[in-house]
């Protein structure tokens, strides 16, 4: 185990008193105990966009809410900056909200952050702290919350699942306070308290929470018509100043309103909690500062030494925001000598911001003479164990005795490299002559200007090596894979190829190894398009320039999937605008599957996910799916197509296509329905009648748009081999809820669209013009 985390039933925890209120005994994680806290708590509404580690939170409301144990309104956001906006609109309407999230999504939220501290908005946002990207982790650190100090949010620091449920009590009577009126952050450790489970006391009382937290106050609202007033104006100086004053004296009246409020959650709980936690600290010369779940594996470690004689203790802060800085003078008076832990670097700053920050504290103190050393540990999760914490101590031990500081700053944990060591080879590299082999020949139609595709036999495809190597990691029956070895069939030349994070990009890039034999980049969800397309116009213009040859002849290609036409969307409606030369190829498989399979915009009607789940109050998600394609087509690309990994001679025809308008025109896009039987909760071999049933339904059509000008590929009426939605619906276990008498209007209505969106794709097939 990495950290001994205390729990609320053993002697050590934090009980200061025999309870008031009446609790009962759970076994819980971290996400689980937000979870519960939401539920107990009552919120209105709940923004959120699904991140690991905290997505945990909204599938667990989302099971809750479909069993009927809470009314909680659930909007799905397109990333986590339309969550955060979701959050700021509906707390401005006057009820209660809540958010969670993690690292990136932390940052690609950080622009509203400041929006809704500055006019004084209150909410909850739980994160499990992540590390920041790049490269790409999903392990803990605190490089996320880090970014958060600025903001204005109060922020709170929960070491354990408890204190993660308690919590999220204190934040609300904190934030809602009228002498405070600022939104609320809460942080626990991702992976360690966000998922290991705890036992914790949760509350068995509804009129106790409600006496607790009383009535959310009648603040200013754009709701109230007969008082109207306006929310964020444009203000610049001399007014900017004041605003910031008032944000100031806000934090100053936290510092003030926190104790108490964490005094009377104490009152009614019997577990206290400290602004600033001292352990064993009374007559300690050493000590040891650190955030969150590590300090609980510092405290066995100074219990070990104490039965050495050693006079150590450690100090973790309960609230970060207001920074408890009196606190922390006081506590470290006494103290020769302390070790700083920070699980994330302020970069060129000779610490983190928590040692900075403590450091800053006592330098203003003219009693303080305790030396400081500042270390940066446990990034991107590396484990924190009690030999970490006793060379810390030791450490600190040594500078007590010595009165000097022998290294003031230093990593702590990286592996020492060597200057003739070199990065290993991967894969052998794969020259574009090998996988050049004319598998299609594109040629076009001078009197109609379309594209005309003659595809090789599929066993003469069979001799194309493959740019993506064996060994990834992909799931059994993964639809993924297939869509890229048809698609790099009949790509032809030199290819760069972007990945947006998400299944493919995940189990085929773990470090130090790569299963890709072309040149690949990654970046996030969110910005995919625009970074590819910044090296598309980069590659043209150092050919003008005469710096790379023009006959190398690249083609660029995005992969994107796993809901990333969600979040990805607005970059990749930009790139299309402006008609770069490349390709976005989707693959579709209907969800968020590299987080979990929750649900994204891209989610039919009814289908279950982690986050539309289906219960007796809930029959999953509860609105139709995104037509990505028209969406772009929309944008008068040259081309756009939808195809399937079932269809591959369909597909490859579509896909040489795209390649030539993408070298001679500009952004081509295509949609790619693909098998997903974990999430789909299907076979692992049953793709073929899954997709097969798919198109025969009309469901997802299969069609190209070829400058304005809309084909059918593949029409099931004129075969004869057209079936009811309901006959796919059957084959998968996430749509089976669906065939009940219960759920049959659900039914009618997924196959009205359906019916109302091919009628519309054939009438634009047989329009000359459309």
């Amino acid at each position: 185990m990495t950290t001994q985390l205390l729990d609320a039933a053993s002697p050590a925890a934090r009980v200061r008193a025999a309870s008031c209120v009446r609790q009962k005994l759970e076994f819980k994680s971290g996400n689980e105990a937000a979870a519960l806290a939401a539920r107990d708590i009552g919120f209105y509404l709940m923004g959120y966009f699904p991140i690991t580690p905290s997505t945990e939170v909204a599938e667990n409301l989302s099971k809750m809410r479909a069993n009927g144990e809470h009314d909680i309104v659930m909007v799905a956001g397109d990333g986590e900056h339309g969550a955060a906006g979701i959050c700021y609109g509906a707390a401005l309407g006057g009820g209660r909200v809540l958010n969670a999230t993690s690292s990136q999504g932390l940052l690609y939220a950080l622009e509203q952050l400041p929006v809704q501290a500055g006019t004084r908005v209150p909410m909850v946002l739980n994160i499990a702290a992540r590390a920041v990207s790049g490269p790409l982790d999903i392990r803990g650190d605190h490089s996320d919350i880090y970014y958060a100090l600025n903001t204005g949010w109060i922020m709170l620091c929960a070491r354990d699942p408890q204190a993660v449920y308690d919590l999220n009590f204190a934040a609300i009577k904190i934030g809602e306070h009228r002498d405070v009126r600022l939104p609320v952050l809460i942080a626990y450790d991702g992976f360690i308290t966000s998922h290991q489970k705890r036992r914790i006391q949760v509350f068995d009382d509804a009129e106790a929470i409600r006496g607790f937290l009383g009535e959310r106050p009648d603040f200013p609202s754009p709701l109230d018509t007969e008082r109207p007033a306006t929310f964020g104006p444009y203000m610049n100086d001399p007014d900017l100043i004041n605003n910031k004053v008032q944000l100031s004296q806000a934090m100053e009246a936290a510092q003030r309103v926190i104790p108490e409020v964490l005094a009377e959650l104490e009152k009614m709980t019997g577990r206290a909690y400290p602004v600033l936690d001292a352990y064993r600290m009374e007559d300690a010369e050493v000590a040891m500062v650190l955030l969150n779940s590590a300090a609980e594996t510092a405290k066995e470690t100074a219990d070990e030494l104490r039965a050495r004689d050693r006079r150590v203790g450690v100090l973790s802060p309960n609230v970060l925001r207001p920074f408890p800085a009196e606190a922390f003078r006081r506590a470290l008076r006494p103290v020769k000598a302390v070790t700083i832990g920070d699980r994330a670097d302020s970069y060129g700053a000779g610490g983190g911001n928590l040692s900075l920050e403590v450091r800053a504290a006592l330098q203003i103190d003219p009693q303080n003479d305790t030396r400081v050393l500042s270390r940066i540990y446990g990034l991107g999760g590396k484990d924190f164990y009690a030999a970490d914490a006793r060379q810390f101590f030791e450490q600190a031990i040594a500078a007590a005795q010595s009165g000097r500081v022998a290294e003031a700053f230093a990593y702590h944990g990286a592996t020492s490299g060597r200057p003739d060591s070199r990065p290993g080879t991967g894969l052998p590299p794969i020259a574009a002559s090998e996988v050049s082999r004319g598998m299609a020949q594109v040629h076009r139609d001078e009197a109609t200007g379309r594209l005309n595709v003659e595809l090789q036999p599929l066993w003469k495809m069979t001799e194309v090596p493959n740019r993506i190597g064996p060994g990834h990691g992909a799931c059994p029956g993964c639809g993924a894979f297939p869509t890229l070895h048809q698609v790099y069939n009949v790509l032809e030349g030199d290819i760069v190829v972007l990945f947006q994070t998400g299944c493919a990009m995940v189990v085929t890039t773990g470090y130090p190894s790569t299963a890709h034999r072309i040149n690949y980049i990654h970046n996030l969800f969110q910005n995919g398009a625009a970074t590819l397309s910044g090296l598309v116009e980069m590659y043209h213009e150092r050919v003008r320039r005469g710096e790379l040859p023009a006959s190398k002849d690249i083609t660029f290609v995005m992969i994107s999937g796993d809901g990333g036409m969600d979040i990805g969307m607005g970059p990749a409606i930009g790139a299309a605008n402006r008609n770069h030369r490349m390709m976005i190829l989707e693959y579709d498989n209907q969800g968020y599957m590299n987080t979990g399979a929750q649900l994204s915009y891209s989610t039919p009607f009814g289908h279950r996910t982690s986050t539309s789940e289906v219960g007796k109050s809930l029959p999953g998600k509860r609105y139709h799916h995104k037509d990505t394609a028209q969406i772009f087509a929309a944008c008068h690309l040259p081309y756009v197509f939808t195809a399937s990994e079932g269809y591959p001679e369909d597909l490859m025809r579509k896909v040489a296509k795209a390649q030539w308008y993408a070298k001679n025109e500009g952004l081509v896009y295509g949609k790619i329905l693909s098998y997903c039987p974990l999430n789909w909760r299907t076979a692992d071999d049953a793709a073929q009648p899954v997709l097969q049933a798919a198109i025969d339904s009309c469901f997802f059509p299969l069609y190209e748009i070829e400058r304005g000008h809309t084909t059918l590929t593949y029409d099931p009426d004129a075969t004869d081999r057209r079936h009811p939605v309901s006959d796919w619906l059957k084959l998968m276990g996430k749509t089976r809820h669906l065939l009940t008498p219960p759920n049959a209007a659900i039914v009618q209505g997924i196959q009205a669209e359906t019916d109302r969106r091919w009628a519309r794709i054939k009438a634009m097939h047989e329009h000359p013009l459309l």
